[in-house]
């Protein structure tokens, strides 16, 4: 599946998930309500290994007060940021503290975070110890969640077949949890079956769930049941058709080589957004024509989408990029990337990137230097990646000098950037290059600044050794600290060692 629809459909399927919980926090905030001090105090600790305890105890301790919209607010923004440890602990201090009562409300959002943090065993734990009466269908809701999430199917079956009998699947939820279960665990043919069931008992599929029976036939290349699905879907009256359905066909479509019903979906999708503008919706139209390499239609597109959305974003401009890169139309990427700097986006490196990495994959090291070279001189630091893809694209052209002084580039920004990792392949090449230079110094201020994103390792330990060997140095104190950080001496170590005595002859 395309890489955008499928990254689309496994978001509504995170959303989903969800259950009634995020709803339920979402109902005790308002969008136009700015963040508070306290959740100012918490924001910067972004350390899942700091505690929040502390900032939540100095602001009382400070005569300050909070409210439970506060709060909830707070564990929501904590949870958008996946920052699932923090929310939890807000959400058992508020407990600790006494500040609210707890509702079957909160019982489902702290469910939902142990399962998350602990798994799926202590969510089970908290379940059971809870009264019956706030086991109700949003803390049912989201233990099924649990089992979901941890793709635990006959917990998830047994859990559902109780929310039955309680009479908590009354709704379309669960059965699109069992549905992206079942996609999840790469059982698609199982989930016409939960869609069925829905209809026997009464409950109407939504917009999701056909979209993802739609996708379990695609998946299958059954396009004949695709198909009877959509014009299912298109024949109720209670779906609101979007363009969602229709990429899903038409990137199923295109893998076929379909190409004329890939462009009549996707020239439906297209009236969809006309009525109703959604930028995710033309990322993923310019996306798919990408992949029909139909460079009119994206860039036609691009043009709409830039004439009825209210604002473009940085991933708008990242997806347009993106598909020219693929197609190798350079020149159509470069005029973009100038259209977004002259944009009132934020600046991300991520964007210039994409241009960047194409022409590393090309070979073109120069235009690509040319990127970072500007960007540079306009005052803007480089993220690790931007010189990390040129730090490949030398050590594949052997430009290995080059490729040093760029990796020492992307080290030199990469502190506190957990993201990113240097290249392995393209490591192991410079550190063998290194070794053979046997310049020790050289080698040794490039390892100190390795240690930013890296632990030593054998190899690094075998290049110093290589290298101090090659410059005629002692290499005990070498064989010493590689012993300690627990390398034992192996064959390529022996290896290296016996040019000792060759370097002596």
């Amino acid at each position: 599946m395309d890489s955008s629809v499928f990254s689309s459909l496994n978001r509504q399927m995170r959303t989903i998930q969800s259950y009634h919980v995020f709803s339920a926090v979402r109902s005790y905030s308002s969008r136009g309500t700015s963040r508070t001090n306290l959740f100012s105090k918490i924001s910067p600790l972004g350390n899942p290994n700091l505690s929040v305890v502390p900032a939540l105890d100095g602001w009382i301790d400070a005569g300050k007060t909070t409210s439970v919209a506060e709060l909830q607010r707070i564990i929501r923004d904590l949870r958008k940021r996946n920052r699932y440890g923090h929310a939890l602990e807000v959400s058992e201090w508020m407990d600790n503290k006494g500040i609210c009562k707890i509702t079957p409300t909160d019982h489902a959002v702290r469910l939902d975070l142990i399962g998350k943090v602990h798994g799926f065993a202590s969510a089970e734990n908290y379940f059971n110890n809870m009264s019956e009466g706030d086991k109700t269908s949003k803390t049912y809701g989201a233990l099924l969640n649990c089992y979901v999430r941890q793709r635990l199917l006959e917990k998830s079956l047994s859990h559902m077949q109780k929310m039955k009998q309680l009479g908590f699947a009354s709704l379309a939820l669960p059965y699109n949890n069992l549905m992206c279960l079942y996609a999840n665990i790469g059982q698609h043919e199982k989930v016409p079956s939960v869609i069925a069931e829905m209809k026997d008992n009464g409950v109407l599929p939504d917009n999701f769930s056909y979209r993802l029976c739609t996708n379990s036939y695609g998946i299958r290349s059954d396009f004949e049941g695709m198909e009877k699905v959509l014009q299912e879907m298109e024949g109720q009256s209670h779906i609101t058709m979007d363009w969602n359905a229709y990429c899903i066909v038409a990137n199923f479509y295109i893998k076929a080589s379909f190409t004329s019903k890939a462009v009549c979906a996707l020239k439906k999708a297209e009236e969809k957004l006309l009525v109703k503008a959604d930028a995710e919706g033309y990322k993923h139209l310019i996306s798919l024509y990408g992949n029909l390499e139909n460079k009119t239609e994206m860039l036609r597109l691009w043009k709409l989408q830039n004439s009825v959305c209210k604002k473009l974003s940085n991933k708008d401009y990242i997806t347009i990029l993106g598909s020219l890169v693929k197609l190798g139309e350079f020149q159509d990427a470069e005029a973009v990337l100038k259209e977004w700097e002259s944009s009132d986006c934020f600046y991300d490196f991520r964007v210039p990137n994409v241009l960047l990495a194409g022409y590393c994959q090309k070979g073109l090291i120069e235009k690509a230097e040319e990127i970072i070279d500007e960007r540079v001189k306009k005052g803007k630091t480089p993220a690790p990646s931007s010189y990390g893809f040129v730090v490949v694209a030398c050590v594949d052209k052997g430009e290995m000098g080059k490729a040093v002084e760029y990796m020492k580039a992307a080290l030199s920004v990469a502190d506190g950037n957990e993201e990113w990792k240097p290249n392995a392949k393209a490591t192991a090449k410079i550190l063998a290059w290194l070794g053979d230079e046997g310049d020790v110094d050289g080698t040794q201020a490039f390892m100190g600044l390795l240690n930013i994103v890296m632990p030593m390792n054998r190899a690094m330990y075998h290049t110093l050794i290589k290298a101090n060997i090659l410059a005629g140095r002692e290499v005990d104190d070498i064989l010493d600290r590689m012993k300690a950080d627990n390398f034992e001496v192996d064959g390529e170590t022996n290896k290296i060692l016996s040019l000792q005595k060759i370097e002596t002859k």
